[in-house]
């Protein structure tokens, strides 16, 4: 058995721009550098525990303490609490390639499989004979397995599923090739993916190679038997079933077969093989602590009791504090047995084994381990942490466990000072969630609100209370959610509005507060790239004004109204003068207050991050602007690397093309303040569409809001998505927290463009991977799963379709797209383009649903299938969608479903 170890390799595409252009045929895989990142299998738990009888307590304690034990089974209970405790194991297992005959006589067949669970899906393709290089091709149709998908130009990517024979007793899983040796394919390239965690498996640093020709053995890095002299005559020929056992032989046979080839050996073929190697995976265990604290009522000293499933001897690091300070102490003695002294401020105690009693007596092997602490009197708290090992302690979310040691104190506090050894302790170290510990407490409040807001929108109550007060209140509640976001944040990274979604209906037009409507809008970007080549686009959207009421839009976006450098408007200069290639003011105007008839409010798009100026500066810089706001260098940043700004460093990312603003500057702020409020009156519009704001603070945008009180706001914050080995990561955290922390820092007075649910969609459709639908928690994986309220939901606009197509979506699935985002919570917005072609039809019947069954940014979604072909959830209990070319019906029960809408790869039904 080849003693090759197979690593995970994993790889992080950090792109200028937020556009992924996947890898065309001339892609070399192995030639990526690989970058360490945790592994999480879902779903699995190694330990069933089923903690310690007190007559285990008994049986287990030491003489001098079996008094002690005995009386903490009767003393009492005043805290109990149990602690998930996550952490990560690595598993080992075995990736198979083996090469036989087939079912037909003249084919061959390549198997292969992997022993441990998970999804895994083999990524490959094949080199033909001619080719030079390590570039892959996609292979034959014939070749293909069933369910095998095309990666672009050059792969395959094929599920395995479970084998009929596993592979040394466990379950493994597998897939077949079919091989023709009278083929030009020279070798079979792969590497196999585990889709839970998203880490690719290679060998020896690069790619699977299997050779079907014996020239290729000049490899190193080849995969399969070491062939014989005898060559195959049109076929493969005889076998060897050759199994090869070790790395140092496959060196010796090798170097072997090179000496003694010679030109005319390289029409031979391979023989059959059978090769194992070795595969290490880490997966996330899930166990628990059980943490109990009575009083002891003959001695007034507290026991303290831990229980734990998990495995072999662990240590418990721990030690005592007597006030809020939460300041470590060794406790006084008695100690439990192998407790040793650290470093004069705590304790380390290694826990017992569980004992199993029954009918034979007593024996060791009890799962999980415990301890009993013996704690004096007058303490405040018990801290701990546990130590697996040198490189892993278990915490609680991050922090030290905190056991309160008086019954009028029972809230789990945060110590202040952390004499664990926290230096040393990476973040790798596993957190826990306290979910448990504050249930009655949230619940308390999520009932409060639930209760206030379904008092508003209670017929009875709409007739007694005042619009004014109602406003009143449901802005306070959203003030509160956003200032507690800001708070937990850090700890609890997503921001649920069950509360406020779970109400019987929310009534139109209750607006929240400023920037954020009503939470019914449906939003049309009413221009693409090229509309302001006809020089009256004004005119021409006028004319559709009625149209797009009638199909059951409220709100429109219209293109920047500022003279530009740039046709587009993208590159404003002189920003009192609406005067652009679109149109002139007057013509604005007239299209505003036509908008305004058909019931539709106006989005100005507002480009605050960059200007261009009018002059150049001493230097010859362009940094000098004109009109009314006729600013100088200290306008513009700092750091920006072009433009010599005497202003302060950017709260963002800079747009190099022009010169970036420095918002610090309260005359900037002043007047940018009195530019939108002419705006707001003079022109009409109704809000704001931001554009680039990752070029400055969101602060400001809130400064901007507040001002201005829009009806509704949305920003622009665009970057990357992460990849790894060219393929975009299931989870997608860290992108959406992004965004929401930009949210955050407006206060929540604006929302931002869901560019997180835009990139999980492109990959899901397109790779036939709907389980990427659904992230680790079971809800929608972009911005729409944690903030839905301020998610404005998008499948395309001017930038990624358009004639741009910076990031144009998969082609020919623009309906299943918006089967999703019109079905779903968030604020969605269809593109122009795409309202006025042949989805015309499509996309009226999705809106008029919307409509009819009232579904909102806060409606509830439960996802009830994401899996490789299929993705389906139900909204509201009203409506049910599936996108993917998977089957699904909606389950029956007391509702029965009608279907109201369908396409390619859609379905939508109502409810009834």
């Amino acid at each position: 058995m080849s003693t090759v170890r197979i690593e995970p390799l994993l790889h992080y595409y950090r792109r200028e721009k937020p556009s992924y252009r996947p890898p065309s045929k001339s892609f070399k895989l192995s030639s990526l550098n690989a970058l360490p990142k945790k592994l999480v299998y879902n779903g699995r738990s190694f330990c069933n525990f089923e903690p310690p009888t007190p007559r285990a307590l008994t049986l287990r304690a030491a003489s001098t303490d079996a008094a002690t034990v005995e009386t903490f089974e009767s003393t009492d209970l005043f805290f109990k609490e149990t602690f998930p405790l996550k952490r990560t194991e690595v598993v080992e297992g075995k990736i198979f390639v083996r090469l036989d005959h087939g079912k037909k006589a003249k084919n061959w067949m390549l198997t292969v499989g992997c022993s441990l669970p998970g999804k895994w899906v083999l990524h490959w393709g094949v080199s033909y004979v001619d080719d030079v290089g390590s570039e892959w091709d996609q292979p034959p149709s014939e070749m293909r397995p069933p369910g095998s998908i095309p990666i672009k130009d050059y792969a395959i990517d094929t599920p395995l599923n479970k084998s009929a024979s596993p592979v040394g007793g466990d379950q493994s899983h597998e897939v077949k090739i079919d091989v023709k040796p009278n083929s030009a394919i020279a070798a079979i390239n792969f590497v196999l993916k585990d889709e839970e965690t998203g880490a690719f498996y290679q060998h020896r640093g690069r790619d699977f190679r299997v050779p079907l020709v014996d020239y290729l053995q000049e490899d190193d890095n080849v995969v399969g038997a070491k062939w014989g002299l005898g060559a195959w005559p049109g076929a493969l020929g005889k076998l060897s079933n050759v199994f090869v056992k070790a790395e140092s032989s496959h060196s010796k046979d090798q170097d072997s077969s090179n000496e003694s080839r010679d030109p005319q050996q390289k029409t031979r073929r391979v023989e059959e093989f059978y090769e194992e190697l070795p595969i290490a995976k880490e997966i996330a265990v899930n166990n628990s602590v059980t943490v109990s604290v009575r009083k002891c009522p003959e001695t007034a000293k507290n026991l303290l009791c831990l229980e734990t499933d998990l495995p072999d001897h662990v240590v418990v690091h721990w030690g005592v504090c007597r006030d809020d300070t939460k300041r470590w102490e060794i406790p006084a003695a008695p100690h439990p047995p192998e407790t040793v002294v650290f470093k004069d401020k705590a304790l380390r105690t290694r826990l017992q084994d569980n004992i199993i009693t029954g009918d034979q007596g007593q024996k060791e092997g009890g799962k999980g381990c415990w301890a009993l602490f013996t704690l004096e009197e007058g303490l405040a708290g018990f801290l701990f942490v546990f130590k697996l090992n040198e490189s892993m302690w278990l915490k609680c979310a991050g922090n030290d466990f905190y056991i309160p040691l008086s019954s009028s104190n029972h809230s789990i506090a945060l110590p202040r000072e952390v004499p664990s050894e926290d230096a040393k302790v990476p973040d790798s170290s596993t957190e826990a969630v306290e979910e448990k510990k504050f249930t009655a407490y949230t619940n308390g409040i999520i009932n409060e609100i639930r209760n206030l807001v379904s008092d508003i929108s209670l017929e009875k109550n709409q007739k007694t209370k005042s619009k004014e007060a109602q406003e009143s209140i449901l802005q306070e509640i959203e003030k509160l959610a956003s200032e507690a976001y800001s708070i937990f944040r850090s700890t609890v990274p997503t921001f649920t509005e069950e509360a406020i979604s779970e109400t019987e209906e929310l009534k139109a037009p209750a607006k929240i507060c400023s920037g954020t409507g009503t939470g019914f809008e449906i939003l049309c970007q009413g221009f693409n790239w090229e509309s302001h080549k006809s020089g009256r686009w004004y005119m021409e959207l006028q004319s559709k004004a009625a149209e797009l009421s009638s199909l059951g839009f409220t709100v429109i976006w219209l293109p920047p109204p500022t003279d530009s450098v740039s046709p587009e408007g993208y590159m404003p200069k002189d920003l009192y003068n609406l005067n652009s290639r679109y149109g002139n003011i007057d013509e604005l105007k007239e299209t505003v207050r036509t908008f305004h008839k058909v019931g539709i409010k106006v989005l100005g798009d507002a480009v605050l991050n960059h200007r261009c100026a009018d002059y150049q500066n001493e230097n010859g810089i362009w940094n000098i602007f004109g009109g009314r706001l006729n600013w100088d260098a200290r306008a513009v940043v700092a750091d920006d690397p072009h433009f010599q700004g005497r202003g302060n460093k950017s709260s963002g990312e800079c747009f190099h093309a022009a010169p970036n603003i420095d918002h610090s500057q309260d005359f900037v702020r002043k007047d940018i303040k009195e530019w939108l409020h002419w705006l707001r009156e003079e022109i009409g519009y109704d809000g704001w569409r931001l554009d680039f704001v990752r070029g400055f603070w969101g602060g400001y945008v809130k400064d901007y809001i507040d001002s201005t009180e829009p009806y509704f706001a949305v920003g622009e914050y665009w970057d990357s998505l992460c990849y790894t080995y060219g393929e975009m990561d299931h989870n997608q955290d860290a992108h959406r927290q992004r965004i929401v922390d930009w949210i955050n820092a407006t206060n929540g007075t604006a929302g931002a463009f869901d560019v997180t649910t835009k990139g999980i969609l492109h990959a899901a459709l397109e790779r036939c991977e709907y389980w990427r639908l659904s992230d680790q928690k079971g809800k929608p994986p972009g911005v729409l799963g944690w903030w839905p309220s301020r998610a404005v939901t998008f499948i395309e606009n001017h930038d990624t379709g358009s004639t741009q197509g910076h990031w144009r979506f998969p082609q020919n699935k623009e309906m299943q797209g918006y089967a999703y985002i019109l079905t779903h919570p968030g604020t969605p917005t269809v593109f122009y383009d795409h309202i006025f072609s042949h989805y015309h039809s499509e996309i009226k019947a999705l809106l008029s649903l919307r409509n009819r069954n009232k579904l909102n940014c806060r409606s509830r979604v439960k996802i009830t299938k994401a899996e490789r072909d299929v993705y389906a959830a139900i909204v509201d209990e009203k409506v049910a969608v599936k996108i993917g070319p998977g089957h699904y019906e909606p389950p029956s029960g007391p509702q029965t479903w009608s279907k109201s809408a369908e396409g390619k790869d859609y379905k939508v039904w109502e409810a009834s």
